[in-house]
């Protein structure tokens, strides 16, 4: 389940509500009378990977308004077409408000899931995992970041912050990879993983202590070299083009790792739906 008491998430709950609803909801408001009560479902409309439900309980705590909802469904489920994802009852016209934040969150958030399963699914029996990146939506990376573990891949680093990765600029910047090595390594505690685009340099970062190794788009044949060469002295991670047409033969090749930043940055949305019932109709058949 996604933990939605994280700062940067109810701040991004707070915005998303104020960008859509503003000063107040005027269509329900005109039309809809202040105490009619109504219940909905967020219906599934097509095979997906659900992820950002949790924060369901977060946006209508925001608006206030509602006397029940269950979640019938966690982050990281499978939903097939149709399925019930979570059920809520209160205000119509606060059901209403929420209603587009929500899908916007569950769609958004269940595309990226969905997809990062798909990767995962892909590399089955092989000994690789897969690992997202920091190509996110700005403002929203640590929701897509918990996403798309829900959809089964491992989280790289969440930003510049909480791991060294040393790329093939900072190598220019500091005059080689040994120098670039060293200078990390007298700065930081924390896990280096260095960036080598050649035979040389897979070879100096090894000499100087590298510990996990990043190959940049190198095809499967040229990665595979790589990697023997390497032979166990540290771990692989492969990134460059990395699709879901070519993750499998990129997972062969005996990589620890594989990454693509288009499980965040590339992910089409899923299709959800919002089901309204207002309580003052006899006949249920009408809510569906």
């Amino acid at each position: 389940m996604i933990d939605v008491s994280h700062l940067e998430i109810v701040d991004a709950v707070r915005r998303a509500l104020a960008e859509d609803i503003g000063t107040g909801d005027i269509t329900s408001e005109a039309c809809i009378p202040s105490g009619r009560a109504a219940s909905g479902e967020f219906i599934a409309r097509e095979a997906q990977v659900v992820a950002g439900v949790e924060l369901l309980p977060l946006i209508y705590e925001l608006r206030g308004g509602v006397t029940r909802l269950d979640l019938k469904k966690s982050s990281g489920d499978w939903a097939a077409a149709g399925d019930v994802i979570a059920s809520v009852s209160g205000a119509a016209r606060t059901l209403l408000a929420c209603e587009r934040v929500t899908l916007n969150f569950l769609q958004r958030l269940g595309g990226v899931a969905t997809l990062a399963a798909r990767y995962v699914e892909r590399i089955a029996g092989t000994d690789c995992r897969v690992l997202d990146t920091r190509k996110t939506t700005p403002g929203l990376r640590r929701l897509e970041k918990m996403a798309a573990a829900a959809g089964g891949v491992k989280n790289h680093r969440m930003g510049l912050y909480d791991a060294i990765l040393i790329k093939n600029n900072h190598i220019a910047a500091a005059g080689g990879v040994r120098q670039a090595m060293e200078a990390a390594r007298n700065a930081s505690a924390l896990p280096i993983e260095i960036e080598v685009r050649t035979r040389a340099d897979v070879e100096e970062a090894l000499e100087a202590g590298a510990q996990h190794l990043l190959l940049d788009n190198f095809t499967p044949a040229e990665a595979k070299k790589l990697i023997r060469l390497v032979g166990g002295r540290a771990k692989v991670e492969l990134s460059g083009g990395i699709t879901l047409k070519n993750v499998r033969a990129y997972a062969k090749t005996g990589a620890d790792y594989v990454s693509s930043g288009a499980i965040t940055h590339s992910a089409v949305a899923v299709d959800v739906s919002f089901r309204l019932c207002p309580q003052i109709t006899r006949d249920p058949s009408l809510c569906h």
